[in-house]
């Protein structure tokens, strides 16, 4: 009696294992799908490989070239959506790349991919493909590439717009949550099988949480939602999580030592960063800095004032030109700020 109860006992947990591993199996299969969905409607744009890793970007427009870079767990269809592409092309030659490991770009795991190491690939990048002399903008983690880029290469950028960035370090009890999935093998688990679903469920309250208080643009989630559960761009989300601090507390020291013409711009209502703490410290920091906090913005700032945005890329560009050009765009009063803002 007991030999029989022991036998169907290891069968039932034989079938429980067996079950759970094709459940496991069938999720990460459906996820792969997913994934190769998502990828799949983003024919558009160009790649270029530099230094053992394929860049995808995106290019529009002529004139004075633009680099844009989106912010963690995001991708180049960010700023598109934002209507800040169309808008810029008209007078700019813009260039928006995918960082290393999101949308359709490469994150080779031999190297530790810091703000740092970031801007040195992306310069690369526009050298190599004719961009002289770019005004660089970056929004929340690219803004932190963007500040790097002005410290490391001061003359060979036309000036650097940072929106929204975490400048600062802080407690962010949720960014280390976040960091999580990027644990070797486990994470590599947690990412190809229980993850995708989750964030696809939870996707409305994580879009409420970072527009607020502007509603969700529909054209902004339709075209990342499939591409952000991608299993590799969820893991180069929770690394890039797990750096936040670590690269905040380098970017005072190192943005300290720029002559490039930085412009910092935030929402006065943003709910995941602390705009007073970053944004406004950061412009007392750098003496010439120009700043525009936006009244009634939240951390997606270029989508709800994309044309405040560009003003403030027309100011940078006017700051580095000794052209002609240069007073026609709106300038900077003696304390290095723009005009406040009235709400939106």
């Amino acid at each position: 009696m007991s030999f029989r109860f022991q036998f169907s006992l290891k069968r039932s947990s034989r079938v429980w294992v067996g079950g759970l591993v094709a459940a496991v199996a069938l999720l990460a299969l459906n996820n792969r799908a997913a994934t190769k969905q998502a990828l799949s409607v983003r024919a558009r744009g160009r790649t270029i490989e530099v230094d053992g890793v394929r860049l995808r970007y995106v290019e529009a427009g002529s004139g004075r070239d633009l680099v844009l870079l989106h912010g963690n767990g995001s991708a180049a269809e960010d700023f598109q959506t934002s209507g800040l592409v169309d808008k810029a092309a008209k007078r700019y030659r813009v260039i928006v790349f995918d960082r290393p490991g999101f949308g359709g770009s490469t994150r080779p795991r031999d190297r530790l991919w810091t703000a740092a190491a970031q801007a040195d690939l992306l310069r690369s990048a526009t050298q190599r493909i004719g961009a002289d002399n770019p005004i660089v903008l970056g929004h929340s983690w690219g803004a932190s590439v963007s500040l790097q880029w002005a410290a490391r290469y001061p003359d060979e950028i036309g000036g650097a717009v940072l929106l929204s960035g975490y400048h600062f370090p802080s407690p962010r009890f949720d960014a280390l949550l976040a960091a999580l999935p990027a644990l070797p093998i486990v994470g590599t688990i947690i990412c190809h099988t229980v993850l995708p679903p989750v964030v696809r469920l939870i996707w409305p309250v994580l879009m409420r949480r970072l527009f607020r208080p502007q509603l969700v643009p529909p054209e902004f989630s339709e075209a990342l939602r499939g591409l952000v559960t991608a299993p590799s761009h969820l893991r180069t989300t929770a690394a890039e999580s797990g750096l936040l601090i670590p690269v905040a507390a380098l970017a005072p020291k190192t943005a300290g030592r720029t002559n490039a013409t930085i412009g910092i711009m935030a929402g006065e209502a943003d709910s995941l960063l602390d705009t007073s703490y970053h944004s406004q410290r950061l412009h007392r920091a750098l003496p010439g800095s120009m700043i525009r906090i936006v009244a009634g913005a939240g951390h997606m700032v270029h989508h709800a004032a994309p044309h405040l945005v560009l003003e403030m890329v027309d100011s940078i560009a006017a700051a580095g030109s000794p052209s002609p050009e240069k007073a026609s765009h709106s300038a900077p009063d003696s304390s290095g700020s723009l005009e406040p803002d009235r709400p939106i």
